[in-house]
């Protein structure tokens, strides 16, 4: 875990989290669902994540949104074409299982904990609220999340500055007060650049971004946060 100088984190009112990535481990799907796919697996499961990611900056910039389900089903018809493996049955499969995306093991315990320590706790994605709905009661995550935010109520996609005003807004929280987590770097930046105090959950060792924003910390898994805000595993 590395962070800067400035400790904001234990000023925090709120915690908010990415979903896809940062919550729900988004190469699930494919795990369970993509056995067909043979030694192909991992690469329609990277290409269709980065097609996601991909669509939608473009859509965004187009001036062409549509929810993130369409953008999803794309990608994912996307990555199928390109690995030679178009079936409808596979990709109405693997839809199907991303409604219901395993979450990361410490995601449960974390949220608890901020739970515990009287933190309002929240999702800010760029998921559908039918997407999200699913997601969270399939993990039970329901009873320690005060608010599912979706970009639909803005109509862009991340990292579009009126996407972390939802939050300001819906939370009745002063973005300084907010702590923002992503796993996605590009995201991270982003919120910090609009004014969230954030730590980015850098899973998979990534290069950090060249983008404005000053991240305050970068750690491994969400267990790092809470000690981060001054507490222990249960919130104390």
């Amino acid at each position: 875990m590395s962070t800067s100088s400035s400790g904001g984190f234990k000023s925090a009112k709120a915690c908010v989290f990415d979903a896809y990535g940062t919550l729900f481990d988004v190469h699930s799907a494919v795990r369970r669902g993509g056995s067909e796919l043979g030694e192909k697996a991992a690469m329609v499961s990277e290409l269709w994540r980065q097609k996601q990611l991909e669509y939608t900056w473009l859509r965004s910039l187009m001036g062409a949104h549509v929810d993130f389900w369409q953008v999803t089903a794309d990608s994912l018809a996307f990555a199928l074409s390109a690995s030679n493996t178009e079936s409808t049955a596979l990709h109405d499969e693997l839809m199907t299982m991303y409604m219901s995306l395993d979450a990361y093991p410490e995601v449960l315990p974390v949220l608890t904990g901020l739970k515990n320590a009287g933190l309002a706790t929240a999702i800010l994605s760029n998921g559908s609220p039918s997407m999200l709905t699913a997601a969270i009661e399939s993990a039970g995550l329901g009873s320690v999340l005060d608010h599912a935010l979706s970009v639909e109520e803005v109509g862009i996609y991340k990292p579009d500055s009126s996407v972390y005003q939802l939050a300001v807004d819906k939370l009745g929280i002063p973005k300084e007060a907010i702590c923002f987590l992503s796993s996605n770097g590009w995201d991270a930046r982003g919120a910090a650049h609009f004014g969230f105090t954030v730590a980015w959950v850098n899973r998979f060792e990534r290069e950090p971004e060249r983008l404005p924003g000053e991240i305050e910390a970068t750690i491994k898994t969400l267990d790092q946060l809470l000690p981060l805000l001054g507490l222990d595993s249960t919130g104390q």
